[in-house]
C-alpha cells in the first residue's frame, strides 16, 4: 500500500515537499537538495511533488513536479523536451509468433529505424516542422538564426530512436497478447532548443540580479516576457515534434509486423510526454506545471509507466489526485547513475540476464548495455505500489524483445 511523507521546515522552505516514498532514506542526498531548492523559489506554488521514481537530475529532480506562477524554467523541463512514451496493443498472441519471426522482426526494425546518433539520410515529411515554419512567416514568434537553422536539421531526425534509455519493445500482457511500447523524445532538435533558452535564461538572470541563486541551476523566464513566450512557443514545437517522432516510429513497427502477419489489428493507442511544462489550473490558480520525468494522469486518463528492460511495464489509469498536480511516475527510476552502472555491472551479466529471461536484445554496440540493465533501476512494482493513490494499474506487460540505441 502506498505511503507518502512531507518535508517542511518553515525556516528553510517557502512551501512543503510531498514525497511518494516511505521515508527520507529512500531519496538520494543530491535529489533531496534539488527538491529543497525548488521549495525555496519565490514563484513556486503550493507544494513540490516527488514521485516514487525520483532521482537526481540537472537542476530539478527527475520524477519531480513543480508548479510556478508567472515563470517558466527551461531546466525544469530538461534537455529532452517532450520525451515520452507510445503504446499500441495488437490483436495477436505470443503463441502465434515464432522466436525466429521475433528475431527477424527485431532485425528489420533496426534496419528501418535509425538508433543512437544516427539520423535519416534523406529529408523526412514532418507536419510539426512544416506548420511551425508557416507560423514563423505569419505570426510574431521569437526568432533566432541559431534555432531556425535547427528546423532544417529536424527533418532528418524525425522518426529516429536515439540512445540512452530510449527503446522500442515488443511485449506481452498477462493474457499473452502482443503489445508495442516505445520511448523517445525530440532528439537533438529539442536538445538545441532547451540549451539555447537555458543559456539565455542564465544570462538574463545574471543581468536582473535574480533572487534565484545561480548554483540552483534553475534560471527562469517570466511567462509574459518576449523570451518566456519564445521558450513556450519553441518548447511546444519540440513537444509536437516528439509526439510525431514516436508516432512515425510506431507506424514503422506496425508496418513491419503487418508484413509478417497481414491479419493483425491494432488498438488502444497511447502517446504522452513526461518532460514538459503546461498552463493548468490547480487549487483554483492558473499555474505553469513543470513535469520532469512525470506524466499527467487526470481522472480516467491513461498513462504508461515503463520498467527497465527485462522487467515489467504498466498501463495505468489516473485517479486525478490534486496533491500530485494530477501526476504520477514516468518509470522505474534509476537507483544508480549510468557511470556507476557501467562500473559495477559487467556487460556479460546484463546480456546473460536478458538471455535467461528469454528477452531478445537488438543493439548494434553492446559495450554500454549495462547503463540500462534492470539492476541499475528501482523495482517497478515497488514504484507502482507507492502511488496507488495516484493511479490504478490496468495492464501489466513483460518484455519479449528490446531495441536500444
Amino acid at each position: 500500500m502506498f505511503k507518502l511523507f512531507t518535508i517542511f521546515n518553515e525556516s528553510e522552505q517557502r512551501i512543503p515537499i510531498k514525497v511518494w516514498l516511505e521515508d527520507p532514506s529512500q531519496i538520494e542526498a543530491d535529489c533531496l537538495g534539488q527538491a529543497l531548492n525548488l521549495s525555496r523559489l519565490p514563484f513556486a506554488f503550493q507544494q513540490i511533488a516527488l514521485m516514487p521514481d525520483t532521482h537526481t537530475g540537472f537542476g530539478m529532480p527527475i520524477g519531480g513536479v513543480l508548479a510556478t506562477t508567472g515563470a517558466v524554467i527551461p531546466n525544469a523541463v530538461g534537455v529532452d523536451i517532450g520525451c515520452g512514451m507510445c503504446f499500441a496493443e495488437t490483436g495477436i498472441y505470443k503463441g502465434e509468433i515464432s522466436k525466429i519471426d521475433l528475431q527477424n522482426l527485431v532485425s528489420q526494425i533496426m534496419r528501418d529505424i535509425p538508433t543512437g546518433f544516427q539520423h535519416h539520410k534523406k529529408k523526412q515529411p514532418c507536419r510539426s516542422l512544416d506548420n511551425f515554419t508557416q507560423r514563423l512567416k505569419d505570426q510574431h514568434i521569437y526568432k533566432t538564426a541559431e534555432l531556425c537553422e535547427e528546423i532544417e536539421k529536424g527533418y532528418y531526425q524525425v522518426g529516429t530512436l536515439g540512445g540512452g534509455n530510449h527503446f522500442v519493445e515488443l511485449q506481452e500482457d498477462d493474457s499473452g497478447k502482443i503489445c508495442i511500447m516505445l520511448h523517445s523524445g525530440s532528439r537533438n532538435f529539442g536538445y538545441r532548443i532547451a540549451k539555447y533558452f537555458n543559456e539565455l535564461a542564465k544570462d538574463l538572470n545574471t543581468k536582473w540580479n535574480s533572487p534565484v541563486p545561480s548554483k540552483y541551476d534553475l534560471a527562469y523566464l517570466p511567462v509574459d516576457s518576449a523570451e518566456g513566450t519564445g521558450y513556450l512557443s519553441w518548447m511546444e514545437l519540440a513537444l509536437e515534434f516528439a509526439m510525431e517522432n514516436r508516432e512515425k516510429m510506431m507506424h514503422v513497427v506496425m508496418d513491419d509486423i503487418r508484413k509478417l502477419y497481414p491479419h493483425i489489428t491494432f488498438e488502444n493507442f497511447v502517446n504522452a510526454h513526461h518532460n514538459y511544462a503546461a498552463f493548468e489550473e490547480h487549487f483554483g490558480t492558473q499555474v505553469v506545471v513543470h513535469r520532469k520525468g512525470a506524466i499527467r494522469v487526470r481522472q480516467g486518463e491513461l498513462g504508461i509507466v515503463p520498467g527497465a528492460m527485462g522487467s515489467y511495464s504498466y498501463i495505468v489509469r489516473g485517479l486525478g489526485n490534486p496533491d500530485s498536480f494530477y501526476s504520477c511516475s514516468h518509470g522505474a527510476g534509476r537507483k544508480m547513475s549510468r557511470k556507476k552502472a557501467m562500473e559495477t555491472i559487467p556487460v556479460e551479466k546484463t546480456i546473460t540476464d536478458l538471455k535467461e529471461l528469454g528477452v531478445i536484445l537488438g543493439k548494434s554496440k553492446k559495450g554500454d548495455v549495462s547503463e540500462e540493465s534492470r539492476f541499475a533501476y528501482k523495482d517497478i512494482d515497488f514504484v507502482i505500489n507507492q502511488e496507488l493513490d495516484l493511479i490504478q494499474p490496468i495492464k501489466r506487460l513483460k518484455t519479449l524483445a528490446v531495441i536500444k540505441g
